[in-house]
């Protein structure tokens, strides 16, 4: 171990990384890119994964200017992965609504 991760092998909860990490993980599971831990399933909730993201934000406006390049190139390469496939998740959402109304997509 070289500090940076507990005696199970996992981020530090006090690690910056392992925070955007955490986020970005619990991001893509609200997306339904990555099994709920829980219930083991894919489950799509919009709602949850746009709050992630919020939150995500407010730490890149908190920490600006105080994080290093490669803290700061992370959180930006997970914000930018999670906003697309959050747009393509709501497009997808809303073209499944719109087949179900029987309208053209």
């Amino acid at each position: 171990m070289d500090g940076t991760e507990t005696p199970q092998g996992g981020p530090r909860a006090d690690d910056f990384r392992g925070l955007v990490m955490l986020f970005g993980t619990a991001g893509l599971v609200h997306l339904g890119a990555a099994p709920d831990p829980a219930g083991g399933e894919a489950r799509v909730d919009l709602d949850q994964a746009k709050q992630t993201i919020d939150l995500l934000e407010l730490l890149k406006h908190k920490t600006a200017g105080n994080l290093t390049t490669a803290e700061a190139t992370l959180l930006d390469g997970v914000l930018f992965d999670l906003r697309c496939r959050y747009v393509d998740a709501v497009k997808g959402a809303e073209g499944r609504r719109g087949l179900r109304r029987g309208r053209p997509v």
